[in-house]
């Protein structure tokens, strides 16, 4: 059942990593895998959260599972109809690792679904095996915004994507992450086409710079979610 499930186990870990006052940075090789969780947790689960964290974060570890600092939603989303708790980030050595783990924690934690479905009443997973080195950081004095888009027609998509990064570039966002080509697995499904972060000196500046984008032609664009992050 489901043995392409994602990493429920990490996030207490992520959570307390979650500074408010200094830089988050990210640092990934090229062959390793970038996951990110969007997440919603429920109420009165502490224990079954407890038993979670105790049999699967292990077998995690072995597998080279590393938590990375993830990002809280505090606020409603500036497009699209969906609003998770945090964004979650995780890092494997390999995608041979990552599937590992996929593949075996059924054995491990029999009721692994079970209690994630009883600890998260959102929980969607994308992820993808890093083509190059790559680094960034997160600055929590900026506005940080993450922006996910599903394709519609390729060509106009594309034309859409250029377009918007150029547009972005302009109004003065920084591209600090661009991501295609994920991947998503059954059951935790979340994959968009397009996923970007990119940082704002102010609020105005984001605002004004959305106002454009709205006006764009979105005949190529099937979907979109955008979250600010801190």
């Amino acid at each position: 059942m489901m043995k392409h499930v994602c990493i429920a186990f990490l996030l207490v870990a992520h959570l307390h990593a979650m500074a408010q006052s200094e830089a988050k940075t990210y640092d990934l090789k090229k062959g390793q895998v970038l996951d990110l969780i969007c997440l919603s947790q429920k109420q009165d689960t502490k224990e079954t959260l407890q038993r979670f964290f105790q049999t699967a974060i292990p077998f995690a570890q072995e597998n080279s599972y590393t938590p990375l600092n993830g990002w809280k939603v505090l606020e409603d989303p500036t497009q699209g109809n969906f609003t998770p708790q945090s964004l979650i980030l995780g890092r494997w050595a390999s995608i041979q690792q990552r599937a590992r783990f996929t593949e075996q924690i059924e054995q491990k934690v029999p009721d692994f679904h079970e209690m994630r479905r009883a600890i998260w009443s959102a929980f969607y997973l994308t992820y993808w095996e890093v083509p190059e080195d790559l680094s960034f950081a997160i600055d929590p004095e900026k506005v940080n915004v993450v922006t996910a888009y599903w394709e519609g027609e390729a060509a106009l998509f594309s034309t859409f994507k250029e377009q918007w990064v150029a547009n972005a570039r302009k109004s003065g966002g920084t591209c600090l992450l661009e991501l295609t080509g994920g991947s998503s697995p059954f059951g935790y499904h979340y994959n968009p086409d397009y996923l970007v972060v990119t940082a704002w000196e102010s609020r105005e500046a984001f605002e004004t710079f959305k106002k454009h984008n709205l006006e764009m032609d979105h005949s190529g664009v099937k979907h979109v979610n955008q979250f600010i992050v801190q």
